[in-house]
C-alpha cells in the first residue's frame, strides 16, 4: 500500500507544484486573443476618426473657396437690381447668376433667410436698427447682403436691418 502511495505522489506533487500546461496556454491564447480585439477596435477607432478629419478638412477647404466666391454673386445681384429689364446684356448677366447660384447648391450651400425672420446673432448681423409700427420688435425687415452656410457650417452671416419698437 506505502508503495500504492509512492507511486501517485510524485503525480500529485507535480500537479501541485507546476501548473497544467494546457491551462498555461488557454490563459496566453486568451490574453493574445484580448489584445488582438482590443488591438482591431483601436484601428477601427483610428480610421474613423481619420476619415472625420479627412472630411472636415474637405468641407473647410471648399467653404473657404465658396467664400471667395460670394462677392461675385453679390456683384451679380447688385448688376441686376440696377439694370433695366428690357437691358439687353440682363439677360446674359441673369444666366450667370444662375450658373453660380446652381453650383453653389450642388455643394450643399443653401443662403440664410433673413427678411421677417427673427434676428437670430448666430447667423444674422445687424448692421443697423430702425424703430417700425408694421414689424416686431427684433424682426429683421431688410436683408442688406445674403448669408450663406454649407451644411451646418456658417460661411457668412447676413447682414440685416432690425426693427425695433418704440
Amino acid at each position: 500500500m506505502a508503495e500504492a502511495l509512492n507511486d501517485q505522489d510524485p503525480q500529485q506533487q507535480h500537479d501541485e507544484t507546476q501548473p497544467d500546461p494546457l491551462e498555461e496556454v488557454r490563459r496566453e491564447r486568451d490574453a493574445l486573443q484580448d489584445r488582438l480585439l482590443r488591438t482591431a477596435a483601436e484601428f477601427d477607432n483610428y480610421r474613423k476618426r481619420m476619415d472625420k478629419e479627412r472630411r472636415d478638412l474637405a468641407e473647410y477647404t471648399a467653404g473657404e473657396a465658396i467664400k471667395d466666391l460670394l462677392p461675385i454673386i453679390d456683384n451679380l445681384e447688385r448688376a441686376l437690381q440696377a439694370s433695366a429689364l428690357d437691358d439687353p446684356l440682363r439677360k446674359g448677366v441673369e444666366l450667370i447668376h444662375k450658373q453660380m447660384l446652381e453650383i453653389l447648391r450642388r455643394r450643399g450651400v443653401t443662403p440664410i433667410e433673413a427678411l421677417g425672420a427673427d434676428f437670430d446673432p448666430n447667423v444674422h448681423e445687424a448692421v443697423t436698427q430702425e424703430e417700425s409700427a408694421q414689424h416686431r420688435d427684433g424682426e429683421v425687415m431688410e436683408e442688406l447682403q445674403r448669408g450663406y452656410k454649407v451644411g451646418a457650417r456658417l460661411l457668412r452671416p447676413a447682414m440685416v436691418k432690425v426693427a425695433t419698437r418704440a
